[in-house]
């Protein structure tokens, strides 16, 4: 089994930060393994040691399966220092805390009837999770400017926006993208469209061209079109005949049945509310509106999506582990699949191999002129070798911007709060959350306690 390319980019390195994933490492261990073009090393670092040893074993176990087109090697790495050196690509995909703190975070808010269907991009249990995260990608960033200055660094952690803006403001030099599927799923949307609407069967959603604005998990397409065809006068139609039932593709893994399926109610009400599409998982989009679509459990099952329970995770964790044990003893036969992600051909075309375009979490240059330069957007962007160029979205239609702009100031804010530990910013850009329904009075006390759960992941400054 040989790697086919260049010689000047054989044996590449790639530093795995949260290296004891069970998700997302799988799949990116199974794409690189099934890409011909790419070999070389991936060392994997995670504070718990113990998942990390247990990845470098699957992840030899994937390098070594009959169907794996080139080799990889994996190490476990005791420290940032050691993982980072010499690295050509980091890859960041953290777990921050445990589920116990998450479980504050999502479900603290429910005793006053504040639901979240997420948790962990926006809202209050979303600032919460910002909190103890950012603390650690000051830690990841100023790692990175250290040991690996040059490297390529892909995140996959929530909060997206504020990870990458974090890793920006510690190191402004850092060459990093931050990357979301969400988008995806939208243009797969788009496609089944295509074939229920107008019979075309078997359109990829690469043969699509969406323009994509605005930030991660409230991303918007405003112009999409296949083979020339403007899609949004379709879409509009579409949006209309679904709207009061929601789409299904039907099979198993629907709605019912799935945290992480829904009907697409919430995108198609947006859409005819605001004319353009709303690209991202409709768990997400509602956590950025105000109550419209999270009023109560009972109104979420109407609009035919899932409150993610944090019980669930828990539960979930616990089948991956045993998902673990049973591959490494064989019980269970490990299947190469493509994950579907897009990482591995981020990497080729950074390294001079097929350019790709595709959405990218990325600092404001000017792609979206009408929300602050240096804010982390989504739109966009063309890789080739060594380089991203941001596409430009235009200026955001002013009806979006006003429901984007706020969030993109307080997520400023939510920054400077974690930096300085400036507990008084903190609370007041808490309250500015659109999903806030508290008096001042209370919403204090909920602050505080739901703070109070991080404790364990803060600087001591917060609580002098």
């Amino acid at each position: 089994m040989n790697c086919v390319f260049d010689k000047d980019i054989q044996n590449l390195t790639i530093a795995y930060i949260g290296g004891g994933s069970r998700g997302w490492a799988w799949g990116f261990m199974k794409d690189i393994a099934m890409d011909a073009e790419m070999c070389g090393t991936v060392r994997l670092y995670d504070i718990d040691h113990e998942a990390a040893r247990r990845n470098q074993q699957i992840g030899t176990m994937i390098s070594a399966h009959p169907e794996a087109k080139s080799p990889w090697k994996y190490e476990v790495s005791d420290s940032l220092k050691d993982a980072l050196t010499g690295a050509d690509f980091v890859v960041i995909s953290i777990l921050p805390g445990t589920f116990d703190e998450m479980e504050s975070d999502v479900h603290a808010p429910e005793k006053y009837g504040i639901y979240q269907s997420v948790g962990d991009s926006i809202g209050l249990g979303g600032f919460m999770r910002a909190m103890r995260t950012l603390p650690m990608f000051v830690e990841i960033g100023e790692a990175i400017r250290d040991y690996a200055p040059e490297a390529w660094v892909i995140n996959y952690t929530n909060p997206m926006t504020l990870c990458m803006r974090t890793l920006y403001e510690v190191f402004p030099k850092v060459k990093a993208f931050g990357c979301c599927h969400e988008v995806f799923g939208t243009q797969k949307l788009l496609c089944s469209m295509l074939e229920s609407e107008c019979g075309i069967k078997g359109v990829d959603r690469h043969e699509l061209y969406t323009t994509v604005t605005g930030i991660n998990h409230f991303t918007w397409l405003t112009k999409a079109t296949y083979k020339g065809m403007d899609l949004m006068p379709l879409y509009r139609k579409f949006a209309e005949k679904h709207w009061a039932e929601g789409y299904d593709e039907g099979g198993d893994d629907n709605w019912l049945n799935s945290f992480f399926k829904s009907c697409q109610r919430v995108k198609f009400d947006l859409f005819l509310k605001y004319g353009y599409i709303a690209a991202a998982g409709d768990r997400h989009l509602a956590e950025f509106m105000p109550k419209w679509y999270l009023r109560d459990p009972k109104s979420v099952h109407g609009w035919k999506f899932s409150l993610t329970t944090v019980k669930w995770r828990k539960e979930d964790l616990k089948r991956r582990l045993q998902r673990s044990d049973d591959i490494l003893s064989g019980k269970e036969k490990l299947e190469m699949k493509a994950s579907g992600e897009e990482g591995h051909l981020m990497i080729k075309a950074l390294l001079g191999m097929e350019p790709i375009v595709t959405n990218v979490n990325m600092r404001n240059e000017g792609q979206i002129p009408n929300l602050p330069i240096g804010a982390v957007v989504e739109t966009n962007a063309y890789f080739t070798r060594d380089s991203i160029e941001p596409i430009s979205a235009g200026p955001m239609p002013e009806n979006l911007l006003g429901l984007i702009a706020p969030h993109v100031l307080n997520q400023e804010n939510t920054l400077k709060a974690a930096l300085t530990c400036d507990r008084e910013l903190a609370f007041t850009t808490f309250m500015n959350d659109p999903q806030m329904t508290l008096d001042a009075e209370t919403g204090k006390k909920l602050f505080d306690e739901m703070l109070e759960a991080q404790r364990k992941y803060l600087p001591a400054k917060w609580f002098e």
